[in-house]
Parts: structure tokens; C-alpha cells; sequence
């Protein structure tokens, strides 16, 4: 296996765009709808980080959940809040030993942005 591209459940793809696209800097690389008007299916990436966003009803269910690794979880945090995003939980240090933040999608996807902590 090469990798695993998890499938976020989106309800409107204009709030989609705001969110993952002007918000949290992804870009799309491809859509596709049947017929115009029809549901639509994207895939976003940003770094090394693949999304599909899908309006279709039997791909999967709203309130899914992503966890990411990312070299400085901090940056992000004050890249996206910056941009006008509120975090569900700013950084914080867990017993695990992951610094965490979470997002909440307009959808209710959970995104979890992370940084593992050495020592």
C-alpha cells in the first residue's frame, strides 16, 4: 500500500471551497459532478495531505474525522485562525505526547492537526 485518502462528507461545495480551500490553503486538484448541478466529489491537497470531499450521500457520513502530522502544529493554528477560523481546541500538549489542535469543518468534520513531541 501506498496510502489511505479518507472521504469527508460535505453538504454545499461553496462552503467547502471557503473552508478547506481559502481557509486552510488546500487546493483543488479535480472535481467531478454526472451532470451539472449534480452532487459533487473533489479531492483537495495541501503538502502531503489528500482529502476527497463528497456531496453524495452513500459515500459516507457527516461528522468524520482526520487526524494530520505536521511539523509545526503552533503555525498552523495562527495560519488558520489568522484567517478567520475558530479552533474547537487550540494547542495543547497531551499525555501522549502530541501536541493537538482541532477543527471543526462547517460540516462537522473533526480535523485534527498534530506534532509529535520529542523526549
Amino acid at each position: 500500500m501506498r496510502c489511505a485518502t479518507p472521504v469527508l462528507r460535505i453538504d454545499g461545495d461553496e462552503d467547502a471551497r471557503r473552508f478547506y480551500v481559502e481557509s486552510m490553503g488546500f487546493t483543488i486538484d479535480w472535481e467531478w459532478r454526472h451532470e451539472p448541478h449534480f452532487p459533487v466529489f473533489m479531492s483537495v491537497t495541501r503538502g502531503a495531505v489528500t482529502l476527497f470531499l463528497s456531496e453524495h450521500e452513500g459515500d459516507c457520513q457527516p461528522g468524520g474525522a482526520v487526524y494530520m502530522l505536521v511539523d509545526d502544529v503552533d503555525a498552523l493554528y495562527e495560519e488558520f485562525t489568522s484567517k478567520g477560523l475558530v479552533a474547537h481546541m487550540p494547542p495543547t500538549t497531551q499525555a501522549w505526547r502530541q501536541r493537538e489542535c482541532v477543527f471543526l469543518d462547517p460540516f462537522g468534520n473533526r480535523l485534527t492537526i498534530a506534532t509529535p513531541q520529542q523526549g
